[in-house]
């Protein structure tokens, strides 16, 4: 467990996810300065045993400088245009900073849509081991050229939180143009203060965040605090850190107080969990009785049919539900049964599935070790 920033030495394997505001400007469109010095510390850290994972933005960046549309308001179609013709150039940028270092790059490109299936969140988990084994940097992106909803304000810092989690990472660090969290915008008060070490994420912290960050970044503090939480509920230690600086993911990782590291709180969550509870996409909803919810409650248990008095949406075996009672939300989980035959079986006792389906997979609707529960008992 780590609780001081000396305890970061312990640490095997990490994301970091960079800003589109490190990596592109107006001039000379790629920074190469800055991947060569984010490559330089990759390597270093990789000597001495830490795997990295680089989640990047810039692409749509870097499209807009090649495209002369560094003035104009893209469209979406446009932005998936400039993510197509930025990401080859990206990509190149890093090949050749980490062949000076005789270090191979691969690239990952994911939607957060590739996550909330479990087929493909699996797949990503395993082609990330396979790389790790390799001695490989996955540098994973966002597939801007064909998501719609995902272009939009601080994606990246988000995909980075899901990222960790897919890759069982012990560490987040999002680097970024600023030094960290201070308690007040620093641009305006020059007294404000940086946030060292963040125990646990309340309304109080979240409060502290600002707009949207530089001309070239869509991310900004709220962004990257939304992804803390993520990240932290699920297990994983998150940090921000100025990537401005030479040295700094170095120097952060062994010990030195820099930026702001944000502590995983009493409230985790396995990430079988967390991936049910804040990646899947619901698809459907039960409304359960007074009874089952006490039992889901108190006794721990799986939902049963007999305790289901509706149900609404079409979904298949294997997706994720939400249950509701008549005090609001009480769980999430992944359905033993299709909608049609839910309807079937709901209301009725296990010992009667089997007469009524013909089959009986389960006597569970929802297993206790695929239900999350959600909201506050009353």
């Amino acid at each position: 467990m780590i609780h001081t920033r000396q305890d970061l030495k312990g640490v095997r394997r990490m994301v970091v996810k960079i800003g589109s505001s490190l990596l592109t400007d107006a001039r000379t469109a790629i920074r190469m300065d800055r991947i060569k010095e984010i490559a330089w510390q990759v390597h270093q850290l990789q000597k001495n045993g830490v795997q990295v994972c680089l989640v990047s933005s810039g692409s749509v960046s870097l499209g807009r400088v090649h495209l002369g549309w560094l003035n104009k308001t893209l469209s979406v179609h446009e932005k998936q245009a400039a993510a197509a013709v930025g990401q080859p150039w990206l990509m190149s940028a890093y090949r050749e900073a980490f062949a000076a270092y005789d270090m191979q790059v691969a690239q990952m490109l994911l939607t957060k849509d590739d996550l909330r299936h479990r087929r493909r969140y699996l797949n990503a988990s395993n082609t990330s081991e396979t790389l790790f084994s390799a001695g490989v940097i996955p540098i994973v992106n966002e597939n801007d050229t064909v998501v719609v909803e995902e272009i939009k304000f601080g994606d990246n810092d988000c995909l980075g939180a899901l990222v960790s989690m897919a890759v069982h990472a012990d560490l987040l660090v999002m680097m970024t143009d600023v030094d960290g969290l201070f308690d007040a915008n620093p641009n305006q008060h020059p007294d404000a203060k940086r946030c060292s070490i963040v125990p646990a994420l309340n309304d109080d912290i979240m409060s502290m965040a600002g707009g949207a960050g530089s001309e070239f970044g869509t991310g900004g503090m709220l962004s990257k605090l939304k992804a803390s939480d993520i990240a932290t509920r699920g297990g994983v230690l998150s940090a921000i850190i100025s990537g401005q600086d030479d040295g700094a993911l170095s120097r952060f990782m062994q010990g030195e107080d820099i930026g702001t590291l944000f502590l995983c709180g009493e409230d985790r969550q396995t990430r079988h969990q967390h991936w049910i509870a804040d990646i899947l996409k619901v698809v459907g909803q039960v409304h359960i009785d007074a009874g089952a919810a006490e039992a889901l409650w108190e006794a721990g248990a799986s939902l049963l049919p007999i305790g289901i008095q509706s149900l609404h949406g079409r979904f298949d075996k294997g997706e994720c539900i939400e249950v509701l009672s008549d005090q609001g939300v009480v769980a999430r989980g992944l359905s033993n049964y299709n909608a049609e035959d839910l309807g079937r079986i709901m209301g009725k006792s296990s010992q009667d599935i089997v007469n009524i389906l013909g089959y009986m997979d389960f006597s569970s609707v929802i297993h206790r070790d695929n239900l999350v529960l959600m909201g506050k008992k009353s």
